[in-house]
């Protein structure tokens, strides 16, 4: 790795992958091994692990690092941590100390092997106050805090061998070509003389307000990221799979291709908010992102946190151990008078002057097979979220 590119979080980017023979061994061992069956999330967070994009994670945590992450956002090494990556199950499925687990996907096929290294109690109403500024503001309905409500009730730690990387290839989440590792986006940027790289988290299809910030951080950096999640997300998102044919539409028309590197992240969403911000960047580091756009309501859900805290965390954090440079974006929009995209910080004009749709309103004219103003959507995205939408 060149001395050109960012240092992984924590200085080492994590390998847990196994060759291929030793995956052949692990398979073979993983026969008798006691079976546990992963959760989507947990699934995610196996492929997350052994690529390195959780690094300097090299398995799953133990309970010092899972209370010094709830309480201070830290590693007990002293990195920077927002959110625990727990493997939680019944206590009546809990192996004993010492003994290795063979981690299954939901689709049945076998993930990874696991050496337990410890044991401990799930406190889950502990977790889940990562997702809310006061206790009151937990109201039943956050997609985030209640899914870790209904997790097992014991967390097993301790590092893992990951025996197959994509574990459903032929889904339509698999995005084989453009699932590349932090050591291939790593090598790409260097192949293509990246120094600085800005990336664009997404779990939706870019409107003109998103390409807009993606074209000020072009400005900015060598090259560009377009790196959205393809996870587990929540009912009502926009599938993976039409997501991506609306990036590469955009990108093929409206993006300078030498500059533009599309790749997908198979993270699970968590809609923690601003610590999920935090989250994000850290993973981009590790797969060599030095500029982070960090824009609205990042990794929200509701109206459970305020429009920019997602943004404001930042300031709070030791940006030397945090490492990549945070992009804070205000709300932007075309302006009728100004003829362009703009935000707060360029444009005078009031809201009478700016399109803004709501999500409904987007939602209900694809459905009735209208395009959006062209001003909010390029119309070749709109005419294939159309095509879904009437289906």
């Amino acid at each position: 790795m060149s001395h050109g590119l960012i240092a992984p979080h924590g200085g080492t980017l994590v390998n847990r992958i196994a060759d291929s023979a030793k995956a052949e061994a692990l398979k073979q061992e993983a026969a008798s091994l006691r079976r546990i069956d992963l959760s989507a999330k947990q699934s995610c967070d196996v492929e997350m692990i052994g690529i390195g994009a959780f690094s300097p994670l090299t398995g799953f945590m133990g309970q010092a690092d899972f209370n010094s992450v709830i309480t201070s956002m830290k590693l007990t090494s002293g990195d920077i941590w927002p959110i625990p990556i727990t493997l939680a199950v019944d206590a009546a499925d809990a192996p004993a100390v010492g003994e290795r687990v063979a981690l299954y996907a939901p689709n049945g096929v076998l993930q990874a092997v696991m050496t337990i290294e410890e044991t401990y109690p799930h406190d889950r109403a502990k977790e889940a106050t990562i997702f809310f500024n006061k206790p009151e503001d937990d109201d039943g309905q956050h997609p985030g805090a209640e899914a870790v409500k209904k997790e097992g009730d014991t967390c097993l730690a301790g590092p893992i061998e990951v025996v197959t990387v994509c574990v459903d290839p032929t889904g339509p989440e698999a995005f084989l070509e453009d699932r590349l590792t932090p050591a291939q986006t790593r090598a790409e940027f260097e192949r293509r003389g990246w120094k600085t790289v800005g990336a664009f988290q997404t779990r939706n299809p870019i409107h003109r307000a998103h390409e807009y910030l993606c074209k000020c951080t072009q400005e900015i950096c060598d090259g560009l990221l377009i790196h959205p999640l393809v996870g587990e997300t929540k009912p009502g998102d926009i599938p993976a799979d039409v997501r991506m044919d609306c990036y590469r539409i955009l990108i093929e028309k409206y993006f300078v291709p030498e500059r533009t590197l599309l790749s997908v992240m198979p993270a699970a969403m968590r809609y923690a908010g601003p610590r999920e911000a935090i989250l994000h960047a850290l993973v981009r580091k590790n797969y060599g992102v030095t500029h982070f756009i960090v824009g609205r309501d990042h990794a929200g859900v509701g109206n459970y946190y305020g429009t920019y805290d997602a943004q404001n965390i930042f300031d709070t954090l030791d940006r030397k151990n945090l490492g990549i440079e945070p992009l804070k974006f205000e709300h932007s929009a075309w302006c009728k008078a100004c003829e362009g995209m703009t935000s707060g910080k360029t444009c005078p004009h009031g809201a009478d002057q700016k399109i803004f749709l709501s999500g409904t309103k987007v939602r209900e004219m694809l459905a009735a097979g209208q395009r959006p103003p062209m001003e909010f959507s390029r119309p070749e995205v709109a005419d294939r979220l159309i095509k879904w939408a009437s289906k």
